[in-house]
């Protein structure tokens, strides 16, 4: 037997050259630490969420299946957050894509002052989640608030509101400040989509006497279809998971109307310490997100 295995084992071995070998040598450290620091407790939480594991009963662990996501379709509250997650990913995901098509038109034209255009729209995207979710709670601060301010200074309101505190408002608020992180990126994806579209195909439009509009719809959005397909698919997963805005601004408030399921997961998890079912809650989401990924690339990416 050991006669046979050796030689086996060194021509599997050769079939890599040297280059190949030293390149599987040094990249073996890192895959280690990333299968440690990120496969590990992918699967692990997936192992969790078929137990109903309760920090406040260390030593009570049952084993018990599926029942932590079958126990989600009898929870009013878990499906109240999947509204509220769906409104929120519907209305921003909707206004990133308006807004970042319009902006990238306007920088895909020349005019005197559009690389210094450029550089400011990148600015939100380059602050950090948390200090664009403190900056928007300082805006929307009912006593000092930069919005209040404004709006009182125009007549628009007579007295400072406390924009946070009203449940109609306050996940719309909520979109307002993602949409406006957001939209820098989905602008670049869909400049350099616009950029890519050959000339030929306007200069053969006008020839057949197509309008401004005519050559907008019948040219320009098919062959942006790529970028839209980025965007859409980026931007509905961010979306989906995002919890830094609602974890500042207003803890799922006021009430349950910033309730999403990003911040239910959190609460399930980290402050009434069910893992378990925390882990399983997670999984949903997860695979929510690459169901409408698969459902924006069948759509979307059918032509492209």
């Amino acid at each position: 037997m050991a006669g046979t295995t050796g030689p086996h084992r060194r021509t599997l071995w050769q079939r890599f050259g040297y280059e190949e070998r030293s390149a599987l040598l040094l990249i073996a450290p890192v895959m280690t630490v990333l299968m440690a620091v990120a496969v590990f407790p992918v699967l692990y939480s997936f192992y969790l969420s078929f137990f109903r594991i309760k920090l406040t009963r260390p030593n009570r662990q049952p084993f018990v299946w599926f029942d932590n996501y079958t126990d989600l379709l009898t929870n009013d509250l878990f499906w109240t957050s999947v509204l509220r997650t769906v409104v929120f990913a519907v209305v921003s995901v909707s206004a990133i894509a308006v807004i970042a098509l319009l902006v990238s038109l306007l920088l895909n034209q020349n005019f005197r002052g559009r690389r210094i255009l450029s550089t400011i729209i990148l600015v939100p995207w380059a602050i950090p989640y948390v200090a664009n979710a403190l900056m928007w709670k300082w805006i929307y601060d009912s006593g000092y608030g930069a919005l209040n301010g404004l709006l009182y200074q125009l007549d628009f309101i007579d007295k400072y509101m406390i924009w946070l505190g009203d449940q109609d408002k306050t996940l719309m608020l909520i979109a307002n400040a993602f949409v406006w992180k957001e939209v820098p990126l989905a602008t670049i994806l869909l400049l350099v989509t616009l950029k890519s579209i050959p000339a030929d195909l306007y200069q053969a439009a006008r020839v057949d006497g197509a309008t401004v509009w005519q050559r907008f719809v019948h040219v320009t959005l098919p062959s942006m279809k790529p970028g839209f397909l980025l965007v859409m698919i980026y931007e509905t997963m961010m979306a989906i998971r995002h919890f830094d805005l609602f974890f500042i601004l207003t803890e799922g408030g006021p009430g349950d109307a910033s309730h999403v399921l990003s911040w239910h997961i959190y609460v399930e998890t980290f402050r009434s310490l069910s893992f378990g079912s925390g882990a399983a809650m997670s999984y949903v989401l997860a695979l929510v997100t690459f169901a409408l990924s698969y459902l924006f690339i069948r759509t979307l990416g059918r032509k492209v």
